[in-house]
């Protein structure tokens, strides 16, 4: 759809389409995050900052091999590791009882 045939309708729609790939990815990724906490012995190796750093630079690259915002990209995984660390020490901690 381009801008001149575009109207405020159809592009929300064409929105909540993506929005939901995007969730069915997000539980996808939450499923291998919880894998690779399981395997993780402590903490430290769950946040595993130099990690996060490869992590946050390979999706730079995407992005800007799809024409995306590598600032946007990055502050939105860097959100995104942030809540699935969270999660993970949640998960290390209940297997660590």
């Amino acid at each position: 759809m381009t801008a001149p045939e575009a109207n405020i309708d159809a592009v929300r729609a064409e929105i909540d389409a993506l929005d939901r790939r995007i969730v069915e990815l997000i539980a996808e990724r939450q499923k291998w995050v919880v894998v690779a906490g399981s395997l993780k012995k402590n903490e430290d190796a769950v946040r595993a900052p130099a990690r996060v750093e490869q992590v946050i630079a390979k999706v730079r690259a995407l992005a800007e091999e799809a024409g995306a915002s590598p600032e946007v990209v990055e502050r939105t995984y860097r959100a995104l590791i942030a809540a699935f660390i969270d999660l993970e020490l949640d998960h290390h901690r209940v297997q660590s009882r």
